[in-house]
C-alpha cells in the first residue's frame, strides 16, 4: 500500500512529465510565450538558465505540488479526482502570481506577451490538476479494489 502522499508523488510525476512535453512544444515552436521552465529560471534571476529552471520545474511539480496534493486532497473541495487537482493547481497557480507579484518583478507580466505568459501558465496548471487528479484518483480506486479483492480471500497460513 501506498502513502497518500506517496500516491500524490507518482500522480505529480506524472502531470509534470505532460505539462513538461507542452513546455517543449512551447520551446521548439518559438512561442512568444514564456514557457515554465524560463518563467521560473527569469523570476529568480537566473537569467537564461534553462537547465536549472527544468530542475526547478520538475522538483516543484513532484515533491512540492504532488506531495502537497496527497496530504490535501481529503479537505478539498469538490467530488472528482480531476476537479480537486484543478482546484489545487489553480489555487498553486494564484498563489504563484501572488509571490511573483510581491517578490519577483511583476514588469515580467508587462510585456508583449504578459498577457499571454498569465494564461499559458493558467492553461498548463489547469492541465497538470487534471493529470494529477486523474491518476490520484485512479492510484486509489485501484488500492480499494486491491483491498476489497483482499477481503473476499481466505488467509494464507
Amino acid at each position: 500500500m501506498m502513502s497518500r502522499v506517496q500516491k500524490g508523488l507518482v500522480a505529480g510525476l506524472a502531470a509534470t512529465m505532460s505539462v513538461s512535453l507542452l513546455e517543449l512544444g512551447n520551446l521548439a515552436l518559438g512561442s512568444p510565450v514564456m514557457a515554465f521552465p524560463a518563467f521560473i529560471a527569469e523570476t529568480l534571476g537566473l537569467g537564461g538558465n534553462l537547465w536549472l529552471g527544468w530542475t526547478l520545474h520538475l522538483a516543484i511539480g513532484v515533491i512540492v505540488l504532488g506531495g502537497g496534493f496527497g496530504f490535501l486532497y481529503a479537505r478539498l473541495p469538490t467530488t472528482t479526482p480531476a476537479t480537486r487537482g484543478i482546484v489545487y493547481a489553480v489555487g498553486a497557480f494564484t498563489v504563484l502570481l501572488v509571490g511573483v507579484l510581491m517578490v519577483g518583478d511583476p514588469r515580467m507580466f508587462s510585456g508583449s506577451d504578459g498577457f499571454g505568459t498569465v494564461a499559458w501558465l493558467l492553461m498548463t496548471h489547469a492541465v497538470f490538476g487534471i493529470v494529477l487528479g486523474s491518476v490520484y484518483g485512479t492510484l486509489v480506486e485501484r488500492e480499494k479494489r486491491e483491498a476489497r479483492a483482499m477481503a473476499d480471500t481466505a488467509p494464507a497460513h
